[in-house]
């Protein structure tokens, strides 16, 4: 039976178009009662008065929290984290007067309706004692210190060898603040039991992260905490952490003993992490033949006075072109503003864009053409690791990306290709993005009647976990799709990450896969014990629901039956395999742009994109084509929309709702062509999969810059590339 690389639909569709998929903020309960969040006004300050009594005066308002009436908690007055927690000190709601950020909630109104509750906090009446604060990373740049993750160590003499170079560039890109904006907002549903232990439904991306978390904060064991994500509306990284209104509705909930919702509003929904504004120096030299001689790779990003957020924004740099003399540098600027937060590929997205923007220009300096030069310059090996790529198809990503793009037809010279009064522009950028896996654990139970379930603690933020698993469950088992349940999104099932970084498929994966095994060892010993043919047969095959050997064949229900059982279960915990260690795992891409832009307008149009990837073994070409489309539109909106706006008078956003802050509509986007090479991978896991949530954004922002340069000879290095920077 061939499951894996069916191009099949999702099992849990029907369930999301018929509206039975329940979100967190949609679970019903008799007596619920909903919190609606009051948020700060300034940046920083403190609060000298809180005066609820106007809302608290309305019927049905139950009652305000705040940090003056809060339950005492439990580590609350020490430092806690979670699984992704920055270096630093956690943001803690309600915790004393401080005001770090605005837009910080600052109160709780709990009320019978959510109506109710939104209009008592606006009667919520705060003053307070403003201080001096700094929203803007252009005004502190020089004040930016190391960050506490570092880059690879110098290796060679980069300043020497830039410096010599035949041709030597220095340049300057900026990238802005960008917010994660998924369709579902962040909620909680707490549903207090009779028995004091509470029930949470979470916008979350790993369900024991947020149980450990309520655990720890509140000072409950793990008997009276489970948390539920069965269904989760995108959240590309901003379900990580726990977000506020976790601790608030629990928080409510523990004070009433009552169930409590709290889901956050749109504009709240820029009220925490987010993707930080980067300020980047790429300093390029080359031999007159494209030879990389020196490459220096310097990154200033923004995180909070509370937390240093760092993440790996110029280690890319380092491993994408073979180079021998290289510099990493990476600094922080604490600002007062809320701790940045991972956002899909996190570092990567903004890294390759200073990286392949550099590149194009080093072509361009050289008159090489750019695929060719980065050709010239293809790593073998993980220079910053100093190991042998497990498997690398990036030559295949160039070729067959540009043959299917038509790259061979370019005219190198900048505004020589035109539609009438549309100039035309063609551009390309490399991508790359690490292939982890973590550790995970699985559990399959097969019942009497046939029936697989196979179980894992991980999530479904839309890409597709409840069908990738089920094939690798059916593969593995021989038993049919349609008869098998896969079940996730409950802390109490089998341990497993945090759904991010694409190792879902590799982590998850390798445990389905492995608990599978494991289950058929158990089947087959029954079978052995049980009928002599099996006793004696060389090879035997788990297939349609049945063992079968060369002449015989028993149906697997059987053989639970056999077993004297209800139903056979086993449970695995996956790690790593030990062969990784001398290797280096990556997803790798070429992404191929075609823009046009009016002469006369400067308007700017993503007419055609060609993106080819090389992630090992495909489980599901249907939806890891998907998620290479969203990636693609995502890159494009980072090059030509996306763009979160602060006032630096105020410290506050101004474009925090969906009318104003600028993403891709279906205007925007011409053809996608997703193009997966084929990739042979034997050590990065049994499957030979190394998945594609994050490689399909990586790299085309740059392709569109470049693009955009080549069609009107302007290079604009500051993102995105809006209309008035174009003209």
């Amino acid at each position: 039976m061939t499951a894996i690389g069916k191009p099949l639909d999702r099992v849990d569709g029907l369930l999301k178009v018929t509206g039975q998929a329940r979100y967190a903020g949609e679970f019903p309960e008799q007596g619920l009662l909903y919190g609606s969040v009051v948020s700060s006004t300034v940046a920083k300050g403190r609060v000298t008065r809180i005066d609820a009594a106007k809302a608290l005066a309305l019927p049905g308002v139950v009652m305000v929290l705040d940090h003056l009436n809060r339950p005492k908690l439990a580590s609350y007055d020490d430092a806690f984290a979670d699984a992704d927690a920055a270096d630093g000190s956690a943001f803690r709601p309600l915790y004393n007067d401080r005001v770090l950020y605005s837009g910080q909630p600052l109160a709780l109104v709990i009320a019978d309706n959510l109506e109710l509750a939104r209009h008592a906090g606006s009667l919520v009446e705060i003053e307070y004692a403003t201080e001096p604060f700094e929203t803007d990373l252009l005004a502190l740049q020089e004040q930016a210190h190391p960050s506490p993750q570092t880059p690879p160590a110098p290796r060679g003499n980069f300043q020497a060898e830039w410096s010599t170079a035949a041709v030597h560039l220095d340049l300057h890109y900026s990238t802005p603040i960008e917010h994660h904006n998924p369709m579902e907002p962040h909620a909680s549903t707490v549903l207090y039991q009779p028995d004091g232990t509470l029930h949470i439904h979470d916008k979350t991306q790993g369900p024991q992260n947020c149980q450990a978390y309520v655990q720890k904060v509140f000072g409950l064991d793990n008997t009276q905490v489970r948390v539920f994500a069965a269904f989760v509306g995108g959240a590309f990284g901003s379900g990580l952490r726990p977000q506020y209104q976790l601790p608030l509705a629990v928080m409510a909930a523990l004070a009433l003993k009552r169930s409590v919702r709290v889901t956050l509003t749109r504009q709240q929904m820029f009220t925490f992490g987010y993707r930080p504004r980067t300020l980047q120096r790429l300093q390029m030299g080359a031999a007159a033949n494209g030879r990389l001689m020196a490459l220096g790779h310097t990154a200033i990003g923004q995180t909070s006075r509370f937390e240093d957020f760092s993440e790996h924004v110029v280690e890319w740099s380092g491993m994408l072109y073979h180079c021998d003399n290289v510099q990493l540098t990476y600094k922080l600027v604490p600002l007062d503003v809320y701790t940045p937060l991972d956002m899909r590929a996190p570092g990567a997205a903004l890294g390759v864009i200073g990286l392949e923007c550099a590149m194009d220009e080093l072509a361009c300096a050289l008159g090489i053409d750019p695929v060719q030069l980065r050709l010239i310059n293809y790593a073998e090996r993980n220079q910053n690791e100093d190991k042998p790529w497990s498997s690398k198809a990036l030559r295949e990503c160039y070729r067959e990306g540009a043959e299917r793009f038509g790259w061979s037809q370019r005219n190198p010279e900048p505004r020589s290709m035109r539609d009438g009064r549309q100039l035309i522009g063609w551009g390309m950028a490399g991508g790359v993005w690490e292939a982890m896996q973590m550790k995970a654990s699985a559990k399959a139970r097969l019942d009497a009647n046939g029936k697989l379930t196979v179980s894992s603690a991980t999530t479904d933020i839309g890409t597709g976990t409840y069908t990738v698993m089920t094939q690798i469950a059916a593969q593995t088992s021989g038993v049919a799709m349609g008869d098998i349940s896969f079940l996730l999104g409950d802390s109490s099932l089998p341990t497993a990450p945090l759904q991010g970084g694409s190792f879902t498929v590799s982590s998850v994966g390798t445990a389905v896969q492995q608990a599978c095994e494991a289950l058929n060892v158990k089947l087959l010993e029954i079978a052995r014990q049980t009928y002599p043919v099996f006793k004696e047969a060389e090879t035997v095959r788990f297939e349609g629901g049945q063992l079968h050997t060369r002449d015989v064949s028993v149906s697997l229900a059987q053989l639970v039956k056999d077993g004297g059982k209800g139903a056979l279960e086993v449970q695995v915990d996956s790690e790593p395999d030990k062969k990784r260690e001398g290797y280096s795992t990556a997803t790798h891409s070429a992404v191929f742009v075609e823009v046009r832009v009016d002469e006369d307008l400067g308007t700017l149009k993503v007419s055609r994109v060609v993106s080819a990837i090389a992630a090992g073994r495909v489980v599901n070409p249907k939806m890891a084509r998907s998620q290479i489309l969203g990636g693609v539109v995502w890159g494009i909106g980072m090059a030509l929309h996306e763009e979160t706006q602060i006032d630096h008078q105020l410290g506050r956003y101004m474009n925090h709702s969906l009318a104003e802050y600028h993403i891709p509509v279906n205007a925007d986007i011409g053809d996608i062509d997703v193009v997966f090479v084929e990739e042979h991978d034997e050590i990065v896991n049994a499957l030979g999969s190394k998945g594609v949530g994050e490689i399909g954004i990586v790299g085309v922002a740059a392709a569109v810059a470049n693009a955009v340069y080549h069609a009107t000879g302007k290079r604009v290095r500051d993102f995105p590339i809006t209309l008035d920077k174009v003209l």
